[in-house]
């Protein structure tokens, strides 16, 4: 059972960790501490939900039907070009990231759809945690622990980002940094989003 914990763990840390667009969009909620525990818990709770799909079925019925994925496909590019469309217009302008005297600040049912937006449009999630990570939990003695694992390691990746990023708000907070960060997310979204249409 640990032995399966453990590599569900290993697993998901190993490919969790690489940034990508959750971790940009926690990161940027992080920084502007808005709603960002809740989007933090949204991660967890999606990510935990997609690996124990991925493990007991899932990963099998995407791998068999290209169509699904091809679906997947373009329309996670199309949110991401919009989306980072959205980031480069906020590193234009004056204001940028930055939310001044509460001005601007979205509601939290707002930020949780982006949240949802970001993780379940996004095709990489698909291939790396339904098919990846479920298909080598499929060949775990306990797949339940190995979920267990992964669920664990992926609680730990975005409370970390979240609290922490959110605690060094207070020294990132000038306008040039803000611009810097949106400008980060906008080329990873598009980067992303190339890479799906290309690839």
């Amino acid at each position: 059972m640990w032995q399966s914990y453990l590599n569900g763990l290993l697993v998901a840390f190993g490919l969790i960790m690489a940034i990508g667009t959750q971790n940009a969009f926690v990161l940027a909620q992080s920084l502007r501490r808005e709603h960002h525990v809740p989007v933090a818990i949204l991660c967890v709770v999606c990510d935990a939900l997609l690996v124990a799909a991925g493990v007991f079925g899932l990963a099998t019925v995407l791998a068999h039907n290209p169509m699904l994925l091809a679906a997947a496909r373009w329309g996670g590019a199309a949110f991401l070009i919009w989306y980072g469309a959205k980031a480069l217009q906020r590193a234009c302008s004056r204001q940028s990231l930055q939310q001044q005297d509460g001005q601007g600040v979205r509601s939290r049912r707002a930020v949780l759809l982006s949240a949802l937006a970001v993780t379940l449009l996004n095709p990489h999630v698909y291939l790396d945690t339904v098919l990846l990570i479920g298909s080598l939990g499929a060949q775990q003695s306990v797949p339940g622990a190995y979920v267990a694992g992964a669920a664990s390691a992926s609680l730990v990746w975005f409370f970390t980002l979240a609290l922490g990023a959110a605690w060094l708000a207070p020294w990132l907070a000038r306008p040039t940094t803000w611009r810097l960060l949106d400008l980060m997310v906008a080329v990873m979204m598009f980067a992303v989003a190339a890479q799906l249409i290309l690839g």
